[in-house]
């Protein structure tokens, strides 16, 4: 069956066919793996965290009223009756005029509700403590259930584990956490023009670049990759290939073979295995037009273009978040969410309409005001817009460019 661009989708309409595909299992992590996992099933606190009001600063323990409108000039007055222990919960009560002595981390005993730090205090003889800064409720305290409440969620599904949370799931008691299984990727290459890395390649061959460089960005995501080399461009090898690695992975990266030339075997190939439907043969972005989706099964196979600015493109704006929705990130394409920096263009910048095209630019920073987006301009086959480039600049499909001086997202990649 002959297949052209005459089907070409939106980059939205793409990735709702990339969210019909199923999220994968779960296991249990350690704590010390689980960094950069998705979390699979809400975290709720079994107990308030903080356990109790804690001071954040070493200083005094006040009730905040005693300590009102005090400064260098007018300081109050406060006797100091007892140095709290950090590993103890305090069994005295402040009263009007009283303070404590407390370390970072240490219990707030009753009626007190504010630490004045040790920095804006002066201690004189027979225990009298000179405040020398105004204390309002909460000040430099840590406030019971702050971070989470008992029987609330602390995490919800979905949220990827960084320091932070990996932090707070420390903190709540958690040994092990619930996580989306790790993608496993294949990942071919195809063309007769392609030579192994460690070959020395003649006039019109390339080395695959491909492989690793898809491997690369694959695992970026949390994916396990195998990469399967490189496939003749015949249709029987690529079918074989392509149902080894539909077997043994979850998602099968493609790369080269999605255009429409003779020797483009790529969807013969995907129709050609059992239980196998092609989703999509084209979408409206550039670079990475010819880009294919296909089903095989429950499984995914991307064909990706074989230039090398193109194919990892397409991998920044399709492919990763793909990776992280099948471990269960809960918004991996919503765009609010993606790292990026606010820039000004350079210089104008024309785009076609009926297509959503991303931009290659690197950025200048400038002291007070939002970098300068630089265009990195060249053939998708290059490698040295990718190298120079720091982000992507998007034209929507509506547009007919970007102006010069316009304040622009820049996703970081």
């Amino acid at each position: 069956m002959k297949h052209g661009f005459f089907d070409m989708i939106s980059r939205e309409a793409f990735e709702r066919l990339l969210l019909g595909f199923p999220r994968l299992g779960t296991e249990a992590v350690s704590l010390y793996s689980a960094s950069g996992r998705i979390l699979a099933e809400p975290l709720v606190a079994e107990h308030d965290w903080p356990l109790t009001d804690r001071s954040c600063m070493d200083g005094f323990a006040v009730n905040a009223r005693d300590a009102f409108g005090a400064s260098e000039s007018n300081p109050a007055y406060l006797e100091c009756v007892a140095e709290l222990s950090v590993e103890e919960e305090p069994v005295i009560t402040l009263e009007r005029g009283e303070c404590a002595r407390i370390s970072t981390g240490g219990s707030l005993p009753a009626g007190a509700d504010a630490v004045v730090m040790v920095e804006h205090t002066l201690s004189m003889e027979g225990g009298t403590v000179e405040i020398h800064k105004a204390a309002a409720p909460g000040l430099n305290v840590m406030r019971r259930g702050e971070d989470a409440r008992a029987g609330a969620t602390a995490l919800e599904a979905g949220t990827p584990l960084r320091a932070q949370e990996v932090g707070m799931a420390a903190a709540l008691g958690f040994e092990t956490l619930s996580v989306g299984l790790r993608p496993r990727v294949g990942i071919l290459s195809t063309g007769d023009e392609l030579v192994p890395v460690a070959d020395t390649p003649r006039p019109g061959q390339v080395r695959d670049v491909n492989s690793s460089a898809l491997a690369a960005m694959s695992e970026t995501c949390g994916a396990s990759c195998t990469c399967y080399g490189i496939t003749p461009d015949d249709l029987d090898s690529l079918t074989e290939a392509l149902k080894r690695s539909v077997a043994e992975n979850d998602v099968t990266l493609l790369s080269g073979g999605s255009s429409i030339g003779v020797r483009d075997y790529t969807v013969a190939a995907i129709e050609a295995l059992p239980e196998s439907s092609l989703l999509a043969h084209g979408v409206a972005i550039s670079p990475g037009k010819p880009a294919i989706l296909g089903r095989v099964g429950e499984r995914a196979v991307l064909g990706l273009p074989g230039q090398v600015a193109s194919a990892q493109v397409v991998m920044a704006v399709l492919v990763q978040p793909f990776l992280r929705h099948l471990q269960g990130h809960a918004a991996a394409y919503e765009r609010a969410g993606w790292a990026c920096v606010h820039a000004e263009m350079a210089r104008n910048v024309a785009s076609k309409q009926g297509r959503e095209d991303y931009v290659r630019v690197r950025l200048e920073e400038r002291e007070g005001m939002p970098p300068l987006a630089h265009p990195v301009l060249g053939k998708s086959g290059l490698l040295r817009t990718m190298l120079r480039a720091e982000g992507l600049a998007v034209i929507p499909a509506d547009a007919e460019g970007l102006y010069k001086d316009a304040l622009i997202k820049i996703l970081s990649i």
